[in-house]
């Protein structure tokens, strides 16, 4: 079988019995393809010393570690499925352990920037002279925004989210990765935003009848990811922050962070964000240790003895 067909048995597979989304599909089909660009023979008769010569050629190039370890990662699952299925009688990559990752802390924005974002987005649409398309588009990134902090959503959750979820009392289901369904509790202000929001689009005669909340003339039929990170970008820049810097996934680390430091635990932020495993949701330990800190600078009797 050509290293096409092999990649699409193994992609089928991730779909069907792990339930990968299109974007982690998408992915590993780019990492499997890129290696079998860089081999000389069959990608199915790979060995192991073919992949490390790949990892090597990788940081000879300059890619970074994280990227060199995804796609070792990709390569494990795709020769493991091989293996599996007794299109292989081993697994070249089983010897090779990937590079150590830097484990950086996540991007926040404080809660003051988030305030000016937020603001930013209401005088939006408040701006007088506004025409119906222009009041339509505030209106639309004001309940992206305002959904988004609220909920810590994933941005492809959040970009597809059905109409049907305006009006379900204070909470939603939304299914995410693997699968995995999730209930998404919402605040007042956030229905509130995402009702006025709403209205105006099916007050629209223009709009064409959608299922989605957020519906675009994209092939999905919904809003794109990268066309909210560009308008959140600009609204950044209006109100004054460093839009480089910003992004719907800085947004989300900000809703887990600024709840932990208001005292929620570590089991609750994972569920809201839809983590599978708890060492996913640790890299905001470190809000947890300057809460604690904090705790024991100002509340433990003897903090103040010399």
């Amino acid at each position: 079988m050509s290293a096409v067909g092999d990649i699409r048995l193994f992609l089928d597979m991730l779909a069907v019995e792990r339930g990968a989304s299109r974007n982690t599909l998408s992915a590993y089909g780019r990492d499997l393809s890129d290696f079998a660009d860089d081999l000389t023979g069959p990608l199915n008769g790979a060995t192991t010393e073919d992949v490390r010569a790949y990892l090597a050629r990788l940081e000879a190039h300059g890619a970074k570690a994280s990227t060199a370890a995804r796609r070792l990662s990709a390569l494990k699952q795709y020769f493991q499925f091989l293996y599996s299925e007794g299109l292989r009688d081993d697994d070249p990559c089983e010897p090779l352990r990937g590079p150590k990752k830097p484990k950086p802390l996540p991007k926040v924005l404080n809660e003051d920037a988030v305030d000016r974002l937020l603001a930013e987005a209401r005088r939006a649409c408040e701006h007088p002279g506004l025409t119906p398309v222009k009041r339509l588009k505030a209106l639309r990134m004001r309940a992206l925004l305002e959904l988004l902090y609220a909920t810590g959503l994933r941005v492809s959750e959040l970009v597809s989210l059905p109409r049907s979820v305006v009006g379900q009392a204070e909470a939603f289901v939304v299914r995410g990765k693997g699968g995995r369904e999730r209930l998404v509790p919402l605040t007042p202000v956030a229905q509130k935003t995402m009702r006025a929001y709403l209205d105006a689009l099916e007050a629209d005669k223009r709009q064409a009848p959608s299922p989605f909340l957020f519906p675009a003339g994209s092939a999905e039929g919904h809003l794109t990811r990268q066309a909210f990170a560009r308008d959140l970008k600009m609204l950044g820049a209006a109100a004054g922050l460093n839009a480089a810097k910003l992004s719907p996934h800085v947004l989300r680390h900000a809703f887990a962070s600024h709840l932990l430091a208001h005292g929620a635990d570590l089991r609750t932020v994972q569920s809201l964000l839809g983590h599978k495993d708890i060492a996913t949701t640790q890299i905001y330990t470190h809000v947890l240790d300057e809460r604690l800190h904090g705790l024991v600078s100002t509340c433990h009797p003897l903090s103040e003895a010399s």
